[in-house]
């Protein structure tokens, strides 16, 4: 399985869409600090993942995710 994640930094009010195929070790990378794009807004909280059976399915996801249709919808569904 292949995984599509966003997480959101209080902090700094800011999310990070990713994907990876564990969850809970991507986190924890994320929190460590062990990503350049994302040390810099720690600490990060997981508000929302979902699966897909291909990584040209997550990928499809993520990039629609990443784009401002995709940030509209963050803001209007995820309640933050």
């Amino acid at each position: 399985m292949v995984y599509i994640y966003i997480l959101y930094s209080e902090t700094h009010n800011r999310y990070y869409v990713g994907m990876t195929e564990n969850i809970e070790q991507r986190l924890t990378y994320h929190n460590e600090g062990q990503v350049k794009s994302t040390k810099a807004y720690k600490p990060w909280r997981l508000v929302r993942f979902e699966k897909y059976k291909s990584k040209m399915e997550a990928r499809v996801r993520e990039k629609y995710l990443k784009s401002a249709a995709g940030r509209w919808w963050r803001n209007n569904n995820l309640g933050m």
